[in-house]
């Protein structure tokens, strides 16, 4: 049973101007694992646009937004071995996510030179 479905999108220009004028932003938003992988890429901006997307689109999916209890930088956007986008959560939020009992979570991405998506769906 689908408990909740959410989607985002999101200038690149627009994280990548966070990202280089606010200290600290990266760190705030994204794990460690996220800003190797990101950093590691050609394309860096569109990668941390879209885990931004994706991220908001998770909480868009619990159907509240902003859930006291949880972090950006907890909630971590990861490719399996596959390359398929994935979702997993550390510390307090990990807590907060396990605690509503959820499904499954999948997680769609896409980006463009301009723009990136995101789309979540929670089953439980």
């Amino acid at each position: 049973m689908i408990y909740g479905i959410g989607t985002d999108l999101i200038e690149v220009d627009r994280v990548a101007g966070k990202i280089e004028k606010k200290a600290g932003f990266k760190e705030l938003v994204f794990s460690a694992a996220e800003i190797t992988y990101c950093e590691a890429g050609a394309f860096k901006y569109e990668h941390y646009a879209a885990r931004f997307a994706a991220k908001e689109a998770f909480l868009k999916a619990l159907g509240s937004g902003w859930r006291t209890g949880t972090a950006f930088n907890e909630i971590e956007i990861y490719n399996d071995a596959e390359g398929k986008p994935e979702i997993r959560f550390y510390g307090l939020t990990a807590k907060t996510v396990d605690d509503l009992k959820l499904g499954k979570i999948f997680v769609s991405l896409s980006h463009l030179k301009t723009i990136a998506s995101a789309i979540v769906i929670i089953e439980k």
